[in-house]
């Protein structure tokens, strides 16, 4: 059997770089499937999409996942049984970031269950295959016939040394003072997500407009791509059963009162909630009384009908007359309150609450020995800022279990630690492990915004000594389909997130802007509009900084008592071995009799020892130990020892932490003695002046004697 005949298409990057897409080779009995290519890095898209949709199912139900196998890096995976299994938190992030691109995209009338599978096959250890993914999902799609308004594509784009770059290699993120993920179509901006150094609302439109302009190209290669293979025509399906008669009903029969809902100002979610619920209740009972016993009605149908009328009544009031659900002016941020030390045995904490939003958020400070090992495909090594946001179902008033973390957690975290983590101090500042951890008590819009506030201010309270506060808000979008008419709203509750245009979440300094994540589910959203949002959005910031800093304007300026301390020393990278022991003896003597935590990093041509503890005294008493194990001894310093051993020719004492010298029985005293036991004894401690170290083999000759006066001396005459 000979290999089939590949079909391929070139994306030119512009920079010596290219991308090849490929079908008909891999994963032939999928509904499609693609190979993407970079250098070595190689991805494989596949796209299965049922055959019928689920009765009673009226949303898509839309499954992404991206995985990377441990072999496209000739990596083993860790754990006990050496193989890939639950997929990491940088794989549930990419997973969202290509779902949150291809999901506003799906007909809304397609129902059938659709999973999107993408992995990483080969890869470059400086190449990031996030980059990618988008790209590879969307191609599978479009060499399929699952109907789907792409294609997409998504690309990175840095900013280093003032130009800017795409899809960038690792080493270059770091440099870089912008980083965004952007996922797009040919026309419109989808998706946004990343991380800045503090930049302007300017240079960030101009990464999104850069990053779009690098999409075009690869929109257009996907529609050839599609072409070549033959699967330019969509499958036919009817996943949807209407009735115009009642559709045409409850708009006229209900409209009117959800309008008068939606313009009430009721700044109560749960009271709104229930008085919106009540009009497709009654209206129901009003049906079933007309249909009598012997009739059915589709509560369903009605439930999917009412969902639109709810919806364009809400849009309507705020469109035609400025008013939003609780009341609000568009640019209005709801009342805040917030406290700080508000647990007293936690290293830091505050309470942050935003309206209807409430986050209660910790910080703990730890050893170098608490850090998260990150033993991923790409990456490998030791995170010491952790950030876990907790989005329980009570704070929503919902009556159900938690089972475990979620995605939207994960991701909501990870959006938060990018909010924070460039205005943390340097390493060499804090040598401590963070974790920042935010439980969301209440939630009514934007509960990551609200962690980003907390944890801005726990830190403050713990004593973290940050460069500036971090504020965040979240601004939405309603746009008129048939005019130009649209409303940037800031702060948005959650109803105005589910039923609007737009989630635009920034956060940062008064200096510039430190994170940022975007969906956009409306075609033809401008630049202009995008600018409006960013400008109120940074207004909305400076309010919410205002508000916070009544509460704590500055760090504290020290810990607090019960925060263990750590003080770090530097001692030559050949006495890490000395400090460590045999087996660990001697770094865990000094850890059991001083009460402290060690941890050792070699670092370049040092090792970097950090002292860890509760009180000073003990890490005092740590560090003396240490600082005697890698002290060099010097002739003719005095040194107080300890007698280790006994012998007859004289006695052993121990000057430094682990170096002893021979104190001849002739150096003890300047009588002659029989037997040293005449003097010493084991475990005495003793004054001993270094008279000598033998160049050849590093032996300490010691003398007692040379400390005392001569007893044919008499002493001199004051």
């Amino acid at each position: 059997m000979s290999k089939p005949e590949v079909i391929r298409e070139t994306i030119d990057l512009g920079d010596g770089r290219s991308i090849s897409i490929e079908t008909g080779v891999l994963a032939k009995q999928a509904d499609g499937s693609v190979v993407v290519k970079m250098g070595d890095t190689m991805i494989l898209a596949t796209v299965v999409s049922a055959k019928e949709a689920k009765e009673d199912v009226d949303f898509m139900p839309l499954s992404v996942d991206y995985k990377e196998k441990y072999a496209s890096l000739g990596k083993f995976p860790g754990g006990f049984l050496r193989r890939e299994a639950r997929p990491s938190d940088y794989e549930i992030l990419v997973s969202r970031l290509v779902d949150r691109a291809l999901r506003p995209l799906f007909p809304d009338d397609y129902h059938a269950e659709t999973f999107v599978n993408v992995t990483l096959m080969s890869a470059d250890a400086d190449t990031p295959p996030d980059a990618l993914a988008g790209l590879a999902a969307s191609a599978a799609l479009a060499v399929s016939d699952v109907p789907f308004h792409g294609p997409i594509s998504e690309v990175r784009v840095a900013r280093v040394n003032g130009e800017m770059v795409v899809n960038p290699t690792f080493g270059q993120i770091k440099e870089a003072d912008i980083e965004l993920v952007v996922g797009a179509t040919h026309d419109n901006i989808l998706m946004v997500e990343g991380e800045m150094n503090e930049v302007s609302e300017a240079d960030m439109l101009e990464a999104i407009k850069f990053a779009h302009e690098t999409i075009k190209p690869m929109c257009l290669a996907q529609l050839a791509l599609a072409k070549k293979a033959g699967k330019e025509e969509k499958r036919e399906y009817a996943h949807e059963t209407n009735d115009e008669e009642l559709k045409t009903r409850v708009w006229k029969e209900t409209y009117d009162a959800a309008y008068a809902i939606a313009k009430s100002g009721n700044a109560d979610k749960h009271a709104r909630s229930e008085a919106f619920a009540k009009v497709k209740e009654d209206f129901i009972v009003k049906l079933t009384g007309e249909a009598g016993e012997e009739g059915e009605v589709n509560e369903m149908l009605v439930g999917k009908y009412y969902h639109d009328v709810e919806k364009e009544a809400v849009r309507r009031v705020i469109l035609d007359e400025a008013i939003r659900l609780d009341g609000r002016k568009t640019d209005e941020i709801r009342p805040i309150w917030c406290e700080v030390d508000y647990l007293p045995a936690a290293h830091g904490s505050a309470v942050f609450t935003r309206g209807e939003t409430q986050s209660i958020t910790t910080v703990t400070l730890g050893t170098r020995m608490d850090a998260k090992l990150v033993d991923d495909v790409m990456k490998k090594g030791n995170d010491t800022f952790l950030l876990h946001y907790n989005f329980p179902p009570f704070s929503t008033g919902d009556a159900r279990p938690s089972r475990g973390t979620s995605r939207r957690e994960v991701g909501h975290g990870n959006l938060a630690l990018r909010a924070l983590k460039r205005i943390l101090p340097s390493e060499d500042e804090m040598p401590y492990t963070l974790r920042i951890v935010s439980d969301i008590l209440e939630s009514n819009g934007s509960s990551s915004m609200a962690t980003v506030c907390a944890g801005t201010l726990a830190l403050m309270d713990a004593g973290v000594q940050i460069s500036k506060p971090v504020s965040g808000i979240a601004m939405g979008l309603i746009t008129d389909k048939d005019s130009e008419k649209f409303a940037v709203l800031s702060d948005i509750l959650g109803d105005e997130d589910h039923l609007g245009d737009m989630d635009f979440k920034v956060t940062g300094t008064r200096d510039g802007i430190t994170a940022t994540q975007m969906d956009i589910k409306v075609e033809g959203l401008s630049y202009e509009i995008l600018a409006q949002a960013l400008e109120q959005a940074r207004k909305g910031r400076f309010h919410i900084l205002d508000v916070m800093s009544e509460t704590i304007a500055e760090p504290n300026p020290d810990y607090k008592p019960h925060t263990p301390r750590i003080e770090r020393i530097e001692i030559p990278k050949d006495m890490i071995g000395a400090v460590i022991g045999p087996g660990g003896k001697v770094i865990q003597e000094i850890q059991a009799e001083t009460n402290s935590t060690i941890t050792i990093e070699e670092n370049d041509s040092v090792g970097m020892v950090d002292v860890f503890a509760i009180d000073k005294a003990s890490i005092d008493a740590a560090m003396n130990w240490i600082k005697g194990i890698v002290a060099v001894p010097e002739a003719g310093e005095v040194y107080k020892g300890k007698v280790k051993t006994i012998t007859p020719y004289g006695a052993f004492v121990e000057i430094l932490p682990g170096k002893d010298g021979l104190l001849h029985i002739s150096e003890i005293e300047w009588r002659r003695l029989e037997k040293v036991e005449e003097v010493l004894k084991e475990g005495d401690e003793v004054e001993v002046k270094l008279l000598a170290i033998d160049e050849k083999n590093g032996k300490l000759k010691l003398s007692r004697k040379a400390l005392l006066p001569r007893p044919d001396r008499k002493p001199k005459q004051a």
